[in-house]
C-alpha cells in the first residue's frame, strides 16, 4: 500500500456490518454463523499482541463510548500509557484507535493496515471491516507498549471481534432493546450475548440494575462484582452551566462536588461506571483532584454536543428508543423551552414510528427528515410518512435527502432563540458535525 487512500480503499472493500457494504440480503453471516475464528487467526499471525497488556473491556446498549473515553482519560491522568478502541467513528476512521486520547495518525494507520493486509491470504475466511480494525488496534497498542487498553465492543459481546481480549475489568453499562436481528428479541437474550465478555477471574463493573438481568452476568464467574446502586453510583446529580454537578461513590471512595462537562443525567451514570472501572483496574482509589480535572474537561463528540448558538444546535447520536428517551429528558431538564426543529435520519433497522415518538416529534415545531450517508439508510420519505401517521401536521414536515442540506434548511427556518436538534443516527450526526465544525 502506498498511502492512506489506498489503505482505506482496501479496508472499505471488506464486508462491513455497520454500513451494510458486502452484506448479502437477509441475515448476514454475523447472525447465521457467529465465530471468533477469523479474529483469532489474525491476532495469532500478528504475534498475539492482545496478550502484551491488560485491558478494560466494555459492552452495553448505550453509553459505551462515553464510558470508554472517560475510563481511558482517568487511567492516562493516573500516569499510564493508554490505548483505546471505540466505534463507530463520526468523521474519520482514525478516531477509533487512540493513544492517550489522540487518534492514530495517517502514517501509523497505513502501516498497521498494511501489516494486516499481508496476513489476509493466510486466513481461510476473509475477515470483515471491523475484524481488521480490531486486529489493527490490538497490534498498534502492542507496538506502542501501552500499559492499559480500553476496548469497546462493537456489537453484543460473545461473538464480537473484540472478545479475543480477556479484560481484567469487564464493564456493562446497561441493557436495552437494540440490534435484535443479531442479539435476540428480548433483553434477556441481549444480556446473555453481552455477558460473554465477562471472563473467569475478571472484575465485573455492572451498570445494569435489573436483578433479573444481573443474574445472567453474575453467572459468568467473575472474581469480583461491583454493582451500580450498591457498590458504585451517583449520590447527587444536578444540571449546571454547560454540564452536570455530581456526587459519585465507588467501592474505594466518595467524590463530592464534581463538575462533569457533559449534558444529560445519563452521563452521571456513565461517569460513575468509568470511575469504578478505573479504580478496579488500578486497585486503588483515585486522587480527587485528578478525577475533578478529568471530568471537568470530558468530551464525547456527537453525544448531546452543543455546536452552535442562536439558534442552539445540538448533535446527539441517539439511535435507539432508550437513547431517544435520554435525549428528550436532557432537553427538558437542561435547556430552556423554545421552538424546536428536529433533523432526523434513521437506519432501516429502526422502526420510525417508535423512534419519532420517543424523540417527542409531536411537541416539535418542525421536522426535517433526511437520509443518513449509509447504504442502510431508511428513505427520508418513509420517516416523514411515519411522522404524519403519528399526528404531525404535513406543513410541519420537510424531506431533504442530504444531511448538510437538511441542516441548512433547519437553520434557515429556526428562530435565533430556537433549537435545532440533529439525531437518529451517528451517521447523520457525523455528517452534520463535518458540515458545522469543519465546513465539509
Amino acid at each position: 500500500m502506498s498511502g492512506t487512500r489506498e489503505a482505506l480503499a482496501w479496508l472499505d472493500a471488506h464486508v462491513n456490518l455497520e454500513t451494510g457494504v458486502g452484506v448479502p440480503a437477509g441475515v448476514s453471516r454475523r447472525a447465521t454463523a457467529p465465530t471468533l475464528d477469523r479474529i483469532r487467526a489474525m491476532v495469532e499471525l500478528l504475534g498475539s499482541p492482545h496478550l502484551d497488556y491488560p485491558a478494560v473491556h466494555l459492552t452495553g446498549t448505550n453509553g459505551k463510548t462515553s464510558v470508554a473515553r472517560m475510563t481511558a482519560s482517568l487511567l492516562a491522568a493516573s500516569g499510564l500509557s493508554v490505548g483505546s478502541f471505540t466505534s463507530p467513528h463520526l468523521e474519520r476512521v482514525n478516531e477509533r484507535i487512540a493513544w492517550n486520547g489522540e487518534p492514530i495518525g495517517d502514517a501509523d494507520l497505513d502501516d498497521v493496515l498494511a501489516r494486516v493486509a499481508e496476513l489476509e491470504p493466510f486466513i481461510s475466511d476473509r475477515p470483515s471491516y471491523f475484524e481488521i480494525l480490531t486486529a489493527s488496534a490490538l497490534a498498534r497498542f502492542a507496538d506502542g507498549a501501552v500499559e492499559a487498553a480500553v476496548v469497546e465492543v462493537g456489537l453484543g459481546g460473545t461473538w464480537d471481534a473484540t472478545n479475543v481480549v480477556d479484560g481484567r475489568v469487564a464493564v456493562v453499562t446497561n441493557v436495552s432493546i437494540d440490534h435484535v436481528e443479531y442479539l435476540g428479541p428480548t433483553r434477556e437474550d441481549i444480556a446473555a450475548e453481552k455477558a460473554g465478555i465477562v471472563k473467569p477471574g475478571a472484575t465485573l463493573v455492572l451498570g445494569e440494575p435489573d436483578p433479573a438481568l444481573a443474574r445472567i452476568f453474575l453467572g459468568r464467574g467473575a472474581d469480583r462484582v461491583v454493582t451500580r446502586g450498591v457498590n458504585f453510583g451517583v449520590g447527587a446529580d444536578a444540571p449546571a452551566h454547560e454540564g452536570r454537578l455530581l456526587d459519585l461513590y465507588t467501592p474505594e471512595a466518595r467524590y463530592p462536588g464534581l463538575f462533569l462537562s457533559l449534558h444529560g443525567s445519563h452521563q452521571a451514570d456513565n461517569a460513575a461506571a468509568a470511575l469504578a472501572a478505573a479504580e478496579c483496574f488500578l486497585e486503588r482509589p483515585l486522587d480527587a483532584d485528578l478525577v475533578a480535572d478529568v471530568f471537568s474537561s470530558a468530551r464525547s463528540p456527537g453525544r448531546l454536543e452543543v455546536v452552535g448558538h442562536q439558534p442552539l444546535v445540538l448533535l446527539d447520536g441517539a439511535h435507539n428508543v432508550a437513547g431517544a428517551h435520554a435525549l428528550l429528558a436532557a432537553l427538558g431538564e437542561e435547556f430552556p423551552a423554545s421552538p424546536r426543529t428536529l433533523v432526523v435520519g434513521l437506519l432501516r433497522e429502526k422502526e420510525p414510528h417508535e423512534m419519532l415518538a420517543a424523540l417527542g416529534v409531536l411537541e416539535a415545531d418542525r421536522l426535517v427528515c433526511c437520509r443518513p450517508p449509509s447504504p442502510r439508510a431508511l428513505d427520508a420519505e418513509v420517516v416523514a410518512r411515519a411522522a404524519v401517521d403519528l399526528g404531525v401536521a404535513q406543513n410541519r414536515v420537510a424531506t431533504v435527502d442530504l444531511v448538510p442540506e437538511a441542516l441548512a434548511r433547519a437553520l434557515t427556518t429556526a428562530s435565533p432563540d430556537g433549537q435545532v436538534i440533529v439525531t437518529g443516527s451517528l451517521y447523520v450526526v457525523g455528517a452534520a458535525r463535518a458540515a458545522l465544525v469543519h465546513g465539509i
